[in-house]
């Protein structure tokens, strides 16, 4: 007997969409079969979801929970924990979400990955995993350390080309040292995840328009410019060219520049991949001079309407694969505090209407197959970053991570509905749909709004690259 069945007339399935039963045990799909093949007598909880998608559970592969945040008064707090961000992920029909391990000078990196875990081991809703961040001038012992790690199942390593703001000298990796990285992440065959911006650039701006007094965060968009992506991203993969089995993934891309790039690269064969976040298709620059305009940013900044263009062209064509969120969960008084080109709080609070707004904006309004959107927001997302197919499926012996949209619950969002932070940049957008039922490995976590997760639930996934990701350019 199944512990559960999930009935719908548009299930989402690597073989496409249709009407399905999806039986669980356990924490696993054990059979799809034709909707109807399982009676009741087969089951002990039979949900019948027709007319509604059933689809795997969203994937965001781009978070930062209870994460160190400077102020421009000097003083420091971390942004919401994993205890929080889940929870909402879950409410919003996200299953996994992949967070950082910071390593810093003056430890190891396998010291800074248990750092990492003590902060979310049995503090987290949903399952989740992490990239490992080097940064700065890197020590000789450190390509050693990052081996050991690629090798533990943290095959992904991130990468800074600049260090974003002048306040945080540091960050950024020279190139010398990224070539160092990019030949150990080839041997052990993991992949490379790029913050690409110019430096040289983004500080040149920086003085530019300090000197000329145009300090405001509304100019953000000429500090952080199309440029500079261009720039950064374009000698990134010609160092990339000269390593042999290295793979890199683009975050939060967010120029017709990187756009460019990236289709370029991947027209050579390369294995590239392109992630934007909702930020990126839904602002641009001019959402900057909005009342509380902060609310909006993240870096790099929001762009032009031609930008905005070209990554809904990329989505579409599979130049870009993900849509994550950058998440960063706090407060609108520390969201609001930084009013400069210089200090204003990147991230945003997104990893719960992520899911359904990417539904409205894609399938509703831009007629993507539901197929496509899934891909979007989950599938690629697994595939790329080597929990496939455990995860970002609905397959015989996936994980039972399912969510369901209801296209009944139509519905604007407000901030007071979501259950994170006590603003939303999403307020007033209108959804054609929301999720009335997340699974997380076979347990029912949300139904009709209500929560019955805990915080023991969420597992730390161990990953490796899949070949084919490694191989050249697909999906």
């Amino acid at each position: 007997m199944f512990d559960l069945v999930i009935r719908s007339d548009r299930v989402v399935t690597p073989a496409g969409v249709g009407a399905f039963d999806v039986a669980i045990q356990g924490e696993k799909i054990v059979a799809v079969a034709a909707a109807g093949t399982f009676g009741a007598d087969s089951v002990q909880r039979l949900i019948n979801a027709t007319g509604r998608i059933v689809m795997p559970g969203g994937i965001d592969p781009h978070v930062h929970l209870k994460w160190y945040t400077p102020h421009p008064d000097g003083s420091v707090t971390y942004t919401d924990p994993p205890s929080v961000v889940s929870r909402a992920a879950l409410y919003g029909g996200t299953t996994t979400m992949i967070d950082f391990v910071r390593w810093t000078h003056g430890n190891t990196i396998q010291q800074a990955i248990e750092r990492r875990h003590e902060d979310w081991t049995a503090q987290c809703y949903c399952d989740y995993s992490f990239h490992v961040m080097v940064e700065g001038a890197l020590p000789p012992e450190i390509f050693g350390q990052l081996g050991e790690a690629l090798r533990s199942g943290y095959p992904t390593v991130k990468i800074f080309t600049t260090d974003i703001t002048p306040s945080r000298r540091g960050r950024m990796v020279d190139f010398g040292d990224i070539w160092e990285v990019f030949k150990i992440v080839a041997q052990e065959r993991g992949m490379c995840v790029i913050h690409g911006e110019d430096n040289d650039i983004v500080m040149h701006m920086y003085d530019k328009l300090i000197r000329e007094g145009r300090v405001g965060f509304e100019n953000m968009a000429e500090v952080h410019n199309t440029m500079s992506e261009d720039l950064s991203f374009r000698r990134v993969l010609g160092l990339a060219q000269n390593v042999p089995g290295i793979v890199l993934y683009f975050m939060h891309v967010s120029a017709a520049s990187g756009v460019q790039a990236v289709r370029e690269a991947r027209a050579r064969g390369l294995p590239v991949y392109g992630e934007t976040l909702h930020q990126y298709l839904m602002y641009t620059s001019e959402d900057y001079k909005r009342l509380n305009g902060q609310m909006y940013h993240t870096y790099p900044s929001i762009k032009s309407q031609a930008d905005q263009d070209a990554l809904w062209a990329g989505t579409f064509e599979s130049t870009i694969h993900t849509v994550a969120t950058d998440e960063v969960c706090c407060s609108l008084k520390v969201k609001l505090m930084g009013k400069r080109i210089d200090d204003t709080t990147g991230g945003n609070v997104g990893v719960e209407p992520r899911v359904s707004l990417m539904f409205t904006e894609m399938v509703g309004r831009r007629g993507y197959s539901i197929e496509k959107f899934v891909d979007l927001v989950s599938t690629n997302a697994a595939r790329i970053m080597g929990l496939y197919p455990r995860k970002g499926a609905l397959a015989v012996g996936a994980d039972a991570d399912i969510t369901v949209l209801d296209p009944s619950k139509r519905t604007t969002i407000r901030k007071e509905m979501l259950h994170e932070a006590d603003y939303s940049p999403w307020e007033g957008h209108e959804v054609d749909v929301w999720p009335s039922l997340t699974v997380l490995r076979g347990k029912v976590v949300v139904e009709n709004g209500q929560f019955f997760g805990e915080l023991k639930d969420g597992q730390y996934l161990y990953r490796k690259i899949a070949d084919e990701i490694r191989s050249g350019a697909a999906l």
